[in-house]
């Protein structure tokens, strides 16, 4: 026999149903008679904003059960009913990503009721069906919660990320942006999406991260990314226009980069819809097949990263950078216009490790210099990396020019052995010294056995999976007068300088980085 609970789940289902079939007539109807979306009747449209108010069913109703006692009726007194063996309900998992409460609050009518709504709530149920798919697929066990800016700590201990998703436009005020701000630098994550690929969310949640993060705008993410290989390996995404038509293209995804990790990622096409596993003719989206797979990417890559996450929120402070310079050795790092900075707390472990098992007189100051700045030719060895594509323009590459010929050496590594950074390199380099190349340094260089003997070595995990099992140092320098103006590392020094594990970075072991950074600073400072 049904219960009272069994009947008004029949009710609400049957009502989800009609009103997903009072949309899909709509949209046909709109179709036929040459209309747009637009066109729709109120009910499947925000009155504020042109976004849709229902994208997916809300979540599943949770199993209404009865216990054992409450098909008995209560004993009389004194009598003391026997201890009944139920099985205690496990403890909840840990709390993985935060759906953040988007939009404002408004009323609509619904199955001829009046109900509350805020865009977020448009379907609500996509990160909450992501994440019980990806702990099935992956063996792990993590939840998703709601959350709200009001109430929300702000610490990545509690959500290591949060997710903005809706339709609407919306409004950060410079508190919550300051707030979001500290919260990325400390370890967290913001992962965004435009539901049905809405163009006014996408606007709006650029001008919030410009606003939140200046100076750090979304740029693609590009194809060698971690993130692309962190579960799945993908490579171009299949979409789904609003007529049905499907077409595959390079993948839509952009980000922000804080140290070594993606401390924003954001999809200005549909995937939460894909994550719910339900489909409609609206908007553009990814397949719901690939969306599952970029989901579980991400879930991947934040379990991955959230440790580095956590130590890159720590800044190592140079306890001499106001003292005056006399004749020690300064660490000079080039700024450019990618991310010149990835690997805050390197050059402070690479100075102390130097000082410690070496004879030189290490100085612990980093200062920062452009090539435009008649300074930066101060210096005996200038420093740069990055992950990013990055230009020099005629002047920079003139001033280059005349440093290295001067005396001066520069070394330089690709941050986690990113192509871009090691195209930019190589072609830019090319613009100061158009006459010379880079050249593998030979097994004999002086180089390898100046201070440590290094003729093997030892690289990263990720490297050795997809370059094989190599074991000589993989340097590559020009030399003018027969000496080494310019050093580079296609693999990453910077990453093992931290002597903190980077578990995506193309490098060196952590000693091994150490040991070859402290072999370049002993030739820098006697040659």
């Amino acid at each position: 026999m049904a219960t009272a609970n069994d009947e008004r789940g029949r009710r609400e289902e049957l009502s989800r149903r009609a009103f997903s079939k009072q949309l899909a007539q709509a949209y046909v109807a709109a179709q036929v008679a040459g209309g747009s979306a637009a066109t729709w009747p109120a009910i499947a449209w925000s009155q504020e904003n042109r976004g849709p108010i229902d994208c997916g069913p809300p979540p599943r109703a949770k199993p209404q059960s009865r216990t054992g006692g409450e098909s008995f009726p209560p004993l009389p007194l004194p009598v003391t009913p026997l201890r009944r063996t139920e099985k205690k309900r496990p403890p909840a998992p840990p709390a993985l990503i935060g759906k953040m409460a988007m939009g404002k609050i408004r009323w609509i009518t619904r199955g001829g009721r009046r109900v509350q709504y805020r865009d977020w709530m448009s379907d609500p149920s996509d990160v909450k069906t992501l994440l019980e798919w990806t702990n099935q697929k992956l063996g792990i066990r993590y939840r998703s919660v709601e959350s709200d800016f009001e109430h929300f700590s702000y610490d990545p201990r509690e959500l290591p990320a949060l997710l903005f998703a809706g339709h609407n436009a919306f409004t950060l005020g410079e508190e919550v942006r300051q707030k979001l701000a500290r919260y990325v630098l400390d370890g967290g994550m913001i992962i965004g999406d435009a539901c049905c690929g809405w163009q006014d969310f996408d606007e709006a949640f650029r001008q919030e991260m410009e606003a939140t993060f200046p100076g750090r705008p979304l740029r693609k993410i590009k194809p060698d990314d971690p993130l692309f290989a962190a579960y799945y390996k993908l490579g171009d995404f299949q979409y789904q226009e609003a007529s049905g038509e499907r077409h595959v293209d390079a993948p839509c995804l952009e980000g922000i980069t804080v140290g070594c990790r993606l401390a924003v990622v954001y999809s200005p096409v549909d995937l939460t819809c894909g994550w719910d596993g339900h489909d409609h003719p609206r908007g553009k989206r990814v397949v719901i097949p690939q969306a599952r797979q970029i989901g579980a990417n991400y879930v991947t890559y934040l379990l991955g990263n959230y440790q580095l996450a956590r130590f890159l929120g720590t800044t190592k402070i140079y306890h001499e950078a106001q003292a005056p310079t006399r004749d020690d050795f300064v660490f000079a790092q080039l700024m450019h216009e990618g991310d010149w900075d990835p690997d805050p707390s390197a050059v402070h472990n690479l100075l102390k490790f130097a000082r410690d098992h070496s004879t030189l007189e290490v100085k612990f100051k980093r200062v920062h210099v452009r090539l435009k700045d008649p300074q930066a030719a101060t210096y005996p060895l200038l420093y740069m990396t990055g992950h990013d594509e990055f230009q020099w323009d005629d002047e920079e590459a003139t001033r280059l020019r005349r440093y290295l010929k001067a005396g001066g050496m520069l070394i330089a590594d690709a941050c986690c052995g990113r192509l871009a950074f090691d195209t930019a390199f190589r072609r830019e380099l090319s613009k100061a010294l158009p006459e010379s190349r880079l050249e593998p340094l030979a097994a004999d260089d002086p180089l390898y056995h100046l201070h440590f003997e290094k003729k093997r070595v030892e690289y990263t995990a990720r490297t050795r999976q997809d370059f094989g099992d190599i074991s000589a140092p993989a340097l590559e320098g020009i030399r003018l007068d027969g000496r080494l103006a310019v050093v580079y590392s296609r693999f990453d020094l910077g990453n093992g300088w931290e002597q903190f594990p980077h578990p995506y970075s193309y490098g060196y072991s952590d000693r091994d980085a150490l040991e070859l950074g402290t072999n370049l600073l002993v030739y820098a400072v006697t040659h």
